[in-house]
């Protein structure tokens, strides 16, 4: 065993992540126009050039070296280098040299307790479209996110192309400065297209300097170790596992290579059983990941992960998880592939899975992604366990995939259309009996979830709570909806005859597949459950975390209910949110998404939703305002209940409006007298506050949504000021006015512009219940669809059904048939 000296530097704290962009922009450049001088030792130069710009103490280590490291060139490892190892091995096995105490990751949810990971860029991920050149600011994203895992304590190993391309650009550039004197020699003896091995010796230096420089703005060392196909075999490999927990645990930052400047030409085989060839970096990294016994192996490609076929094919199907049990081949996950070879690369998607399916077999957790995806976060997002990318796992996860998810779901749905309405609605009064029958469990599932939520805000610890009258209330709903529920589905809106014999109805349909994410109020469960039965649509629900419990045991009582006549698939609750992310862009399984909670989780979801349509709203800004001419007894008690019957709710009252004549009147300081005793915080407008020498604090803003015992009082002109303040601040949500004018009332009700415009009521009644619908699976303030409180009629569409006896368009157009259109009743039969 051969020993050599290394040379790092005895850095302290990394410094600040905040040096950014500009900073390691300029180290690239400086290492592009230094790119032809070669390092000659990886490790030494990376080291003592970080110490040296510090001005720190260096130390030197003897550390032992395989052969191939930096320095030395040994023989290529592309095509007929063969490794045999060890075979899998178990997770009690010691870190050092051993498999760590943790078991291999069976769920993405594992994946953040990943300590060593190893990271394999792939050509396409670094070098350019054309190419000649690596693409920069793809490189120092990914660089930035690495340099953030070794902060956080993960060991990261990078496996990386980009030599060739990065020598190919050199040489390209010297041969255009130097084209015009050697065509004056010699013309037509010129050679464009450097041999790819002449490239590989020009690019491995620059490569290495360019990642030093980038690392470097993040106090981070790097080594670069160059391997053969020896330094991974006998007692060679043992000198290479050394010297690689050495770098580890110095918190270096060991940068792999196949010594591509000896390199054979890459040659086709199969791999034999429990050997992988190593042909390539896919290859090396997974047998570098074996070696080394990490515990996460990522693969980046320039596409999403793996797919059933070509990506470009129309029916190829992303996976968003490869099982793979223990001895099972890459023949086992059912996947076409396409070309042999990656754009750039000696890889491609074939080797990655098979790759893959060899470090998943020896303990290794292993996914590929897109390497090239404008978000620069995939590093980071696939170790804190987002669904990036393909996961392979040797375990059947306990939580379902949505995928299968939504399809389970529409097939349920089909299931609930072909049932009778007598049937749909047993099911929902059966679900009505269980919440009464079940009370004690449900409230005993919830004192678990209010026990949790010790930093939840009040309002939503009372959107959380559930009592017994809740619940009460909750079966009634419910059984209003049963009850409601045989004129939804199959009913006719359009009767008409076309001609003789052609008759054409206009029938009410299931949308099909809901997704429904609400936030804090458990109680919602039952009742979009409910609805989406009674309409016989497919639902997938997404619970705040902090119900967990009480959703999970409600989610139970809803499915016994819909098993009693076998469709307990129709209704499926969604576990995270990385769940939600996926069922987001699958537009082909999702017909619609109601997001029912905060406006930042309305608004996420609204931006983040790819090709599916969402019902809801944002913010619910809602107005009371109190004219000229009013009832002041009334106007307190409508004011009251708007702000106070539940301040966290969505219509409740967010700002109170008052005609300035109120600031003579005794109105103005009944109602601020009245809302203080019931403990709420008044703050001010700016016209209130130019006209009153002592008022309230000011707003934070006059289109701020408080969801909690406090509001907003402005004053205005009139009751056009107040249109023109509700269509400016407000949210089209629910606006109420309090007069007596009657000319007043109707020029409110008409030119207010909100889902919900009431006189003389209080804006809580914007609600499905109240309404009359049995209850809501949400509000809309949208102007397509449906709007406001969304009952089963807002979860429905249509169908055309013709019926006729052999009519065709050429029968017309020769006059055999004549069109009468004649509109039917709808009891009507022809």
């Amino acid at each position: 065993m051969s020993a050599v000296s290394v040379t790092v530097s005895s850095r302290g704290a990394p410094r600040a992540l905040a040096k950014r962009a500009v900073s390691v922009r300029s180290a690239v450049a400086d290492s592009s126009r230094g790119a032809s001088s070669c390092a000659v030792a990886g490790v030494r130069a990376s080291s003592k050039r970080a110490a040296e710009g510090s001005g720190e103490k260096q130390r030197s280590l003897a550390v032992p070296v395989c052969r191939g490291l930096s320095t030395r060139i040994g023989h290529g490892i592309s095509g007929q280098g063969q490794f045999h190892s060890s075979g899998p091995v178990s997770s009690s096995q010691a870190k050092t040299g051993q498999r760590g105490q943790r078991a291999q990751a069976s769920s993405r949810a594992q994946l953040k307790d990943s300590k060593v990971v190893v990271v394999e860029l792939g050509s396409a991920v670094i070098t350019r479209e054309d190419e000649c050149g690596l693409a920069l600011g793809r490189l120092a994203s990914i660089v930035e996110q690495v340099a953030e895992l070794q902060s956080k304590g993960k060991q990261v190993v990078l496996v990386t192309s980009g030599a060739v391309a990065f020598g190919k650009q050199v040489l390209h550039q010297q041969n255009r400065l130097s084209q015009s004197v050697r065509q004056a020699i010699n013309i037509g003896k010129q050679n464009d297209t450097p041999e790819p091995r002449a490239c590989a010796a020009v690019g491995q230096c620059g490569l290495m300097s360019l990642y030093d420089a980038m690392f470097s703005q993040y106090g981070v060392p790097t080594a670069q170790v160059l391997l053969t196909k020896r330094d991974l075999t006998g007692n060679q490999s043992e000198n290479f596992t050394s010297t690689m927990h050495e770098l580890m645990s110095m918190n270096i930052v060991p940068i792999l290579n196949g010594n591509d400047v000896v390199a054979a030409p890459a040659e086709t085989g199969a791999d034999l059983e429990g050997v992988l060839s190593v042909k390539d970096n896919d290859s090396l990294a997974a047998i570098v990941a074996d070696h080394i016994k990490a515990d996460l192996l990522i693969l980046l490609s320039d596409v999403r992960g793996v797919y059933t076929g070509p990506p470009s094919q129309a029916d190829s199907r992303f996976l968003d998880n490869c099982y793979l049990p223990s001895q099972s081949s890459s023949d086992n996950i059912g996947v076409t592939f396409g070309p042999s070879s990656s754009r750039v690369g000696r890889g491609g998607m074939e080797s990655k899975v098979d790759s893959a399916v060899y470090a998943l077999h020896r303990g290794v957790a292993v996914v590929i992604a897109d390497g090239t995806a404008n978000t620069g976060t995939v590093v980071s997002d696939i170790v804190s366990g987002k669904r990036v990318g393909t996961f392979f796992t040797q375990e059947l996860s306990a939580r379902d995939d949505v995928t299968d998810q939504s399809r389970r779901a529409r097939t349920g749905s089909r299931k609930l259309q072909s049932l009778s309405p007598e049937a749909r609605c047993d099911i929902i009064n059966r679900l009505a009996d269980l919440l009464e029958q079940r009370s004690a469990d449900i409230l005993a599932a919830n004192q678990k979830d209010m026990t949790a939520a010790t930093s939840l805000a009040p309002s939503l610890l009372a959107r959380l709570e559930l009592s017994t009258d809740k619940l009460s209330s909750l079966a009634k709903g419910l059984r209003q909806i049963a009850t409601a529920s045989h004129d939804y589905v199959g009913h006719v809106l359009s009767h008409r005859e076309l001609s003789d014999g052609l008759v054409l109805r206009q029938e009410t349909v299931p949308l099909g597949v809901l997704l429904v994410i609400f936030e804090s109020r458990p109680d919602a469960l039952p009742q979009v459950a409910s609805l989406a039965i009674s309409t016989a649509n497919g639902l997938l629900l997404k619970g705040g975390s902090e119900a967990k419990h009480t959703n999970r045991f409600l989610h139970e009582l809803v499915s016994q209910a819909l098993a009693s006549h076998g469709c307990e698939d129709a209704v499926q609750l969604v576990s995270t949110r990385e769940d939600v992310n996926e069922l987001l862009s699958m537009e082909s399984d999702i017909d619609l998404v109601i997001p029912r909670g905060s406006k930042e989780l309305v608004r996420r979801i609204q931006e983040d939703c790819r090709g599916i349509a969402v019902l809801g709203h944002s913010e619910g800004i809602c107005h009371v305002y109190v004219d000229k001419n009013v009832d002041p007894d009334q106007a307190v008690d409508i004011v009251v209940d708007s702000k106070c019957n539940y301040p966290a709710a969505c219509n409740a009252m967010e700002t109170l409006l008052l005609h300035r004549d109120h600031l003579k009147t005794s109105v103005m300081s009944m109602l601020v007298q009245q809302l203080k005793e019931k403990g709420v915080t008044v703050f001010s407008g700016p016209h209130l506050r130019s006209l009153v020498t002592f008022a309230p604090p000011p707003a934070p803003s006059l289109s701020h949504e408080y969801s909690a015992n406090e509001c907003t009082i402005e004053v205005v002109d009139d009751v056009e000021r107040a249109i023109e303040h509700i269509q400016h601040y407000g949210s089209s949500h629910t606006d109420s006015i309090v007069t007596n004018d009657a000319d007043a009332a109707q020029l409110f009700l008409s030119r207010v512009d909100s889902a919900c415009v009431f006189h003389n009521a209080s804006t809580r009644l914007a609600d499905g219940y109240r309404f009359g619908l049995g209850a809501e699976v949400g509000v809309s303030t949208s102007r397509i669809h449906a709007r406001g409180p969304v009952g089963a009629k807002g979860l429905l569409t249509t169908k055309w059904i013709c019926e006729g006896d052999g009519h065709t368009v050429t029968k017309f157009a020769s006059g055999r048939y004549q069109f009468t259109h004649r509109e039917l009743d709808v009891g009507t039969a022809v």
